[in-house]
């Protein structure tokens, strides 16, 4: 077994097929199947269902997958290291919906400057997807809520904590929550994410039966419905920061008591430690700056 199999490995997991795989580790077709038949006869097992078209990496092929990763980007980064270098590659950050627009493109910015010689691959997802993602190594790390599951083989630490904010459409200003709650129509954030099911808790706890008027599965959607004056909602607050000025009515949701918490969650043991340290540091900041931090 060498390094160049696994990088094979990696190429054919990530591309696809083996006529992909073939184009990114510059080899032949022919040249990529030589390695992954000596890497399945170095270890004994068979790594691809080939009755599919193209083969598909099966169970044992994952588990051999997610050590690949990890020993390719070892190796990498300590070449790097030893040479001199500076920290280069591709950064692999998964990041749900309402922190791909504004947060995370920042905090790319920021880590840029320091890493001038980093690239950036973003995923945008939902957060159980996302840390799987992580968890089997397709993803470095990701920015994921709170509220869900994080195996031991991950950690999750705090970048941004933010109010929930009732939102309504202009000239209802003035009015009550509760008010506002029972008279308009309600647009609802449809998906199976913590923070629907947070809000939908909430409205239950509230005694709130909201009529509603429309359902959709993104937080910019949400938003523009109620400036176009659908009705109102409630968002985390991150998510109208763009919105222009006096297109929404906006207040804290239950003064200001509902709260969210996003974090980065990363391997526990990671080849990549330094990099994804100074990435949620940066997150921490821009978050603050955006009146959501910690």
């Amino acid at each position: 077994m060498d390094l160049r199999q696994l990088q094979t490995l990696v190429a054919v997991a990530d591309t696809g097929s083996f006529a992909a795989a073939a184009r990114v580790v510059h080899l032949t077709s022919s040249a990529v199947s030589q390695q992954i038949q000596a890497l399945e006869g170095e270890l004994g097992v068979t790594l691809f269902d080939r009755t599919k078209r193209p083969p598909r990496i099966n169970a044992k092929g994952e588990e051999m997958l997610r050590a690949a990763r990890s020993v390719v980007r070892t190796m990498t980064e300590a070449r790097m290291a030893i040479s001199g270098g500076r920290t280069a590659g591709v950064l692999k950050i998964g990041a749900i919906r309402t922190v791909s627009m504004q947060l995370v493109p920042q905090a790319f910015a920021a880590m840029w400057a320091l890493y001038p010689d980093l690239s950036f691959d973003l995923t945008v997802g939902m957060s159980e997807a996302l840390m799987s993602d992580v968890a089997a190594g397709r993803l470095d790390a990701a920015v994921v809520a709170e509220h869900v599951g994080v195996p031991a083989s991950l950690s999750w630490t705090p970048v941004l904590s933010e109010p929930l904010v009732l939102v309504g459409p202009p000239g209802s200003e003035g009015r009550s929550e509760l008010s506002l709650l029972h008279d308009l129509p309600f647009i609802r954030y449809e998906t199976t994410v913590p923070l629907a099911r947070q809000i939908e808790t909430e409205l239950s706890r509230l005694g709130v039966a909201a009529k509603e008027i429309a359902v959709t599965n993104t937080m910019p959607s949400v938003v523009g419905l109620v400036q176009a004056g659908l009705g109102v909602a409630i968002v985390p607050k991150i998510a109208f920061l763009d919105a222009a000025p006096g297109t929404l009515v906006c207040r804290p949701f239950c003064e200001g008591a509902i709260t969210r918490r996003l974090g980065l969650v990363q391997r526990q043991v990671s080849s990549r430690v330094e990099v994804l340290t100074g990435l949620r540091r940066v997150l921490t900041e821009r978050a603050r700056d955006l009146g959501v931090g910690c």
